[in-house]
């Protein structure tokens, strides 16, 4: 990766604290110039989309995690917005329904993921598990997993598992060609407080606002503590992940598009080459096609 988006890495085997990593930083960049360079690069990721489709050997899986109203909507529409939507699929994961609760935590994230050739977005993931149920432990017993009927039960050892089924979940996702890139947007406190307060004061956002967001709230410490874990025990060299500064959203914008741009050139992909006889053939067939009257 460039060593622009290297500030904003979680470096696989070093431990990071979130309060070492601003929510507001913006560098050199201002608002203005900031959406130019984002329209610059939404064009190249619509290039780099279709090399991506038509070599058909990776997928791309672009995941988002974020305290309520750090901006993941915005953010997926705005970056992704230049994509073709043939090749390209999002994917909202809210609480899991009876039929998932039936499987393995992983089960209901592993249908969704994208095939070869295509760019898979997941607003919330299989993160989910060891993040609102790290903080909410009780949400584990509707798994039914043997050996777990109680709260009690769901300790260090629990997640030290959990995030080992995680991180063998991604190797193996990434060693048959998929490539994850991992978004954390950092919002600050008081920043999702003035959000939130936004979305009472405009009839139009009040559809988004709950008092669900209060109660998870008020648990921010909580929280905080489960991303830094979870972001500590699965940013891998193959999966990293991002801490992206979220209090000025233009600024995540630009920053999650420059990520997965540089992402894509790392992988330098190329649209395929036909074999010579194949060439032979079009030429063949453009002749006719010209002929034709």
């Amino acid at each position: 990766m460039s060593k622009d988006t290297d500030r904003f890495l979680a470096p696989s085997g070093r431990k990071i604290k979130l309060k070492d990593f601003s929510t507001n930083y913006t560098g050199d960049t201002d608002k203005e110039v900031g959406k130019v360079t984002l329209e610059v690069v939404k064009e190249k990721l619509s290039k780099y989309q279709e090399t991506l489709y038509a070599g058909n050997s990776h997928s791309v899986l672009i995941i988002f995690q974020a305290m309520d109203a750090a901006g993941k909507d915005s953010a997926i529409s705005h970056v992704m917005s230049g994509l073709n939507p043939q090749g390209c699929q999002v994917f909202s994961f809210k609480t899991p329904t009876a039929n998932e609760y039936e499987h393995d935590f992983l089960w209901r994230h592993y249908l969704a993921l994208p095939q070869r050739g295509r760019i898979g977005i997941h607003n919330r993931s299989h993160y989910e598990n060891v993040l609102v149920c790290k903080v909410h432990p009780e949400y584990i017993l509707n798994e039914r997993i043997p050996g777990y009927a109680d709260t009690k039960k769901v300790n260090d050892d629990f997640w030290k598992a959990r995030y080992e089924s995680i991180r063998n979940f991604e190797k193996h996702l990434t060693e048959n060609g998929t490539i994850i890139l991992k978004f954390f947007l950092h919002v600050s406190e008081e920043e999702q407080k003035e959000r939130l307060i936004e979305r009472i004061n405009d009839p139009s956002k009040n559809w988004k606002f709950s008092s669900a967001d209060l109660t998870e709230r008020d648990l921010w410490k909580k929280y905080m503590s489960a991303y830094e874990e979870a972001i500590n025990e699965t940013s891998t060299e193959k999966a990293p992940w991002y801490i992206i500064p979220a209090d000025k959203k233009w600024f995540a914008r630009l920053t999650i598009s420059q990520v997965i741009e540089q992402a894509f050139k790392d992988l330098d992909l190329k649209f395929p080459e036909l074999p010579e006889q194949e060439v032979a053939k079009l030429e063949e067939h453009k002749e006719k096609l010209q002929a034709e009257a």
